[in-house]
């Protein structure tokens, strides 16, 4: 079979499994920001000498997060496959997926974020303070100062994901990666292996190019 009849023949799979790695990543995204964010800023704060000092907690959280990222993401996602079927009732699919990549992605962005707030100038963060401004209001004109690495971490977490969910096509997860694990590669099709690989570089120079273009306009807004 030609290969523009296999891609025709395989058209609604490749197109469904894009449609859940999409699913996948953006529900991780927004799943890991959520408590990302909070974990980042907190791991900022924490540090000695900073706004809200306090060493133990610090350590706590960093060793929490060092501990979870350590974890090969195919043996996390192993891992947490009891985790997925008590909360969504199945360990396959996209829905069960997303599950080990929030859990995943949630202390590799948290780390991104506090690398952004640490970039931001001291001395500002002193006048803040020093103005007369609650310690809630520093953080939120931090959050608003480190925007533009806050979008760069993002992105960079998003393309992370996109090859995490690839590798849970190993194990069920379903998208491009299952498609290209059971088409392509234990079926022998390798033109369907090379249709699903383009398809996720398409994807990341997409999230890629964005996300360079939003850190852009961040700075300019600065």
């Amino acid at each position: 079979m030609a290969l523009s009849d296999r891609i025709a023949y395989n058209y609604d799979q490749i197109s469904q499994a894009t449609y859940d790695t999409l699913y996948m990543v953006a529900l991780s995204t927004i799943v890991a920001t959520l408590f990302g964010l909070p974990l980042g800023i907190a791991l900022s704060v924490t540090r000695q000498g900073r706004i809200c000092p306090h060493p133990t907690l610090n350590a706590i959280l960093g060793s929490i997060v060092n501990i979870v990222r350590s974890f090969p993401f195919i043996i996390l996602i192993i891992l947490l496959l009891p985790l997925s079927r008590a909360l969504v009732g199945t360990s396959i699919g996209a829905t069960a997926a997303v599950i080990p990549l929030s859990i995943a992605a949630i202390p590799f962005i948290a780390r991104l974020f506090e690398g952004a707030f640490e970039e931001i100038d001291k001395g500002l963060i002193e006048a803040t303070l020093s103005m007369g401004a609650s310690k809630w209001r520093t953080m939120t004109m931090m959050v608003a100062e480190a925007k533009p690495g806050l979008i760069n971490a993002t992105t960079i977490t998003i393309i992370g994901l996109i090859g995490y969910s690839a590798m849970g096509g190993a194990v069920g997860a379903g998208g491009l990666g299952d498609v290209a694990i059971r088409l392509g590669f234990q079926a022998y099709q390798g033109d369907i292996l090379l249709v699903t690989s383009l398809v996720i570089i398409v994807l990341v120079q997409f999230v890629q190019g964005l996300g360079d273009t939003l850190v852009a306009k961040a700075r300019k807004m600065r």
